[in-house]
């Protein structure tokens, strides 16, 4: 009995530690840790900000947070797409990197990225341009279907976002090496001069610029935290950098200037939002050894690989996924309380497992449009560099329209021809075609 056991703990140390020296050397896992997280709280936001209520006027989806007294507060740590666009800005300085020492340059860069975020997004484009166009067809009532509509493209902000930021990374890259500090000061004051024009004119168009000076300055972050800046920090100093963030945004936000609910301050994006990452990642860097030993754990490992793997897909798929869920329970009669009573909030644990399981289950065929290799075929030449800053543009462009104006049937059909645009132009031209 005795022997047995022995023989089994040494299996399983031996399974740990074969698991670990799979683990690329220098990979920081708690990056990963924090992605896994951040998409489990997007996930939960975007749940609870859907309430299904019934009465003699219909189907009427409204959002119960909005009543919340704490919850605008609450944004200041649950608003995480300022950390999304950190920890991507370490894995993009990481990966392009790697790349340089491999040989590769900005092209190689640029197309790999795209491909790794159109693909998916055209299989998304595809499944919403038949459903909308189903739903119009069987007439579904225009106003539900409005709001349906815009409620299954509300994530796609981000492509457009994170399509701007990954075309900068090479640039931004190599000004962070000859003068970061310089270059995230020009980035800053950028982002404050955006802001103060849009508040002055009260012109909210002027703030798209700002797609580019707040979110490539909190991918700048990432960089930072890349080259082991926040390493240089004990705990305490972590802390009172995040304290000190949120303390400044007490004046700014309560001052009237800007919003305290972090999610209205999200499109055009806003100043505070690089302070909520700042202090974010503070605090997570404070918190490295606990987090460190977590991602050591077998149960978190597997829960990182199979979300992390397929992270895009999820983000992209949960929103419709979501809906489709409460549109299952509505044609099935299932009984939905009064959106932000009590039973209302005993029942969001349970809907939020049955949903990110069918998130799960309908990507796991779909993740493989993220996963596959952006290599070259055989006999295939590389687009130059300007076609792939083209294709990077034209995949830009539908998720900002939806950004913008919503989604309807019309955008997200011309949407989904410039996704495929994208991806084809992208792909290469064989070389007996160029001759």
């Amino acid at each position: 009995m005795i022997t047995t056991e022995r023989v089994r703990r040494r299996s399983v140390a031996t399974g740990r530690k074969a698991r670990l020296e799979a683990i690329p050397a220098g990979r920081d896992l708690v990056v990963d840790l924090v992605r896994v997280a951040c998409m489990f709280a997007v996930v939960a936001v975007h749940l609870l900000m859907i309430g299904i209520r019934l009465d003699s006027n219909g189907v009427q989806v409204i959002n119960p947070l909005t009543s919340i007294g704490w919850f605008a507060q609450g944004t200041w740590i649950g608003q995480v797409m300022p950390l999304f666009f950190i920890v991507g800005g370490f894995a993009s300085l990481t990966s392009w990197r790697s790349l340089q020492r491999r040989g590769g340059d900005a092209g190689h860069y640029l197309r790999g990225r795209l491909l790794r975020l159109a693909r998916p997004t055209v299989a998304l484009y595809a499944f919403l341009a038949a459903a909308l166009w189903i739903a119009h067809f069987v007439g579904a009532p225009k106003d539900l279907l409005k709001v349906v509509a815009a409620g299954a493209g509300v994530q796609l902000w981000f492509l457009a976002a994170y399509l701007l930021c990954q075309l900068m990374v090479p640039l931004m890259a190599k000004l962070h090496e000859r003068a970061p500090k310089l270059t995230i000061g020009a980035l800053l004051l950028g982002a404050m001069a955006v802001d103060a024009l849009r508040i002055g004119t009260h012109q909210d168009i002027i703030g798209l610029a700002n797609l580019f000076f707040v979110w490539v300055l909190v991918q700048q972050i990432g960089f930072f935290y890349a080259d082991g800046a926040f390493d240089k920090l004990n705990r305490w100093q972590l802390i009172g950098i995040a304290v000190l963030c949120y303390l400044v945004m007490i004046p700014l936000t309560h001052s009237g200037t800007y919003p305290v609910d972090m999610l209205t301050a999200l499109n055009p994006p806003m100043l505070p939002l690089v302070l909520v990452g700042l202090a974010q990642i503070c605090l997570i860097k404070a918190c490295y050894p606990a987090l460190q030993w977590l991602t050591r754990q077998s149960v978190v490992q597997k829960l990182m690989y199979v979300v992390g793997s397929r992270s895009m897909t999820i983000y992209l798929w949960h929103l419709p996924l979501i809906i489709a869920v409460f549109g299952v329970a509505l044609l099935l009669g299932l009984p939905f309380p009064e959106p932000g009573s009590a039973d209302w909030w005993l029942s969001r644990p349970l809907y939020y497992l049955l949903a990110f399981g069918v998130v799960l289950l309908v990507t796991q065929p779909l993740v493989k449009l993220e996963l596959a290799s952006t290599a070259l075929p055989a006999g295939v030449e590389r687009p130059r560099l300007a076609v792939v800053v083209l294709a990077t543009a034209l995949a830009a462009a539908g998720p900002f329209a939806v950004m913008r104006v919503g989604l309807d049937l019309s955008n997200v059909l011309w949407g989904l021809a410039a996704m495929l645009a994208s991806v084809l132009l992208v792909r290469g031209m064989p070389r007996f075609m160029r001759a």
